[in-house]
């Protein structure tokens, strides 16, 4: 088990463990500038697709959180490192919003509703029948099926709204195929994300508020993992899954405030 002390370079998730409801969490902005200030490798993952690492870093730093885009990495940004992996220069139908297209653009990706090698569903405010039943027939035709998430739904401030998970279902159950999703718990997301960022898994830690997304990820790449509970788990929920992070916390002022030590075993 790797000890507290040992951990060179971060991974943490955004939301419910340095953010809720745009307001920062005990401790994220000590953290971050700790991380900052000490030169320690580290970037913030999302699975929300819609916006850039611009956007989301303006976002947060409304929020009191500065952090660089440099420093955030989205599932659109894991896709579109995927899909240049697998076909360099290649096609796609995309539905989506801007924060998917630009990192398919900018990994040399075209947009086209004409054979496109992928048809990639991420995130979007904006869903429309006619772009579903496109993205069905083109399926059908011979393009394979990508998603940025697999996330069923998405917070609102009227409640929970369907999101990439959801779209992507209703695609499958059209043509019967499913797709390959890029995003935690995938751990590809942050294999790609080490990658960026020079770091090896026995020396990465990764903060997350999901067991079934951050923690499950992070034991598959081969992460320490920290469950912090300022998200959606709780200790109930925690005692269903057959694995268990190497530590949880409270949140994560404890970072902070606590020196480095041997991790807390569940």
């Amino acid at each position: 088990m790797t000890r507290r002390d040992e951990i060179e370079c971060w991974l943490t998730d955004m939301d419910g463990v340095l953010v809720h409801e745009n307001s920062p969490l005990p401790g994220a902005a000590d953290l971050i500038q700790n991380w900052t200030d000490a030169g320690t490798p580290f970037l913030v993952l999302t699975n929300n697709s819609i916006f850039t690492p611009r956007d989301l870093s303006a976002r947060l730093r409304a929020s009191g959180l500065i952090v660089p885009e440099e420093r955030i990495w989205t599932s659109a940004l894991a896709t579109a490192d995927f899909l240049k992996s697998q076909a360099p220069g290649g096609t796609a139908f995309v539905i989506g919003e801007v924060g998917l297209t630009t990192a398919l653009h900018e990994a040399g990706f075209i947009m086209t509703e004409t054979n496109p090698d992928y048809v990639v569903v991420g995130e979007t405010r904006n869903y429309s029948f006619e772009a579903i039943t496109k993205a069905i027939r083109l399926l059908l035709a011979g393009a394979r099926f990508i998603a940025t998430n697999p996330d069923a739904t998405g917070p609102s401030a009227d409640g929970p709204m369907p999101a990439t998970g959801a779209i992507a279902a209703l695609i499958s159950k059209a043509t019967g195929m499913e797709p390959y999703v890029v995003g935690k718990p995938n751990p590809m997301m942050f294999r790609s994300a080490m990658n960026k960022i020079g770091a090896h898994s026995e020396n990465t830690a990764m903060i997350g508020d999901r067991m079934d997304t951050d923690i499950v990820a992070g034991i598959e790449a081969g992460l320490h993992t920290i469950l912090v509970m300022t998200g959606i788990s709780d200790e109930a929920e925690v005692r269903r899954y057959p694995f268990r992070p190497d530590e949880i916390i409270s949140g994560v002022h404890e970072l902070v405030a606590r020196e480095p030590l041997l991790s807390d075993e569940v």
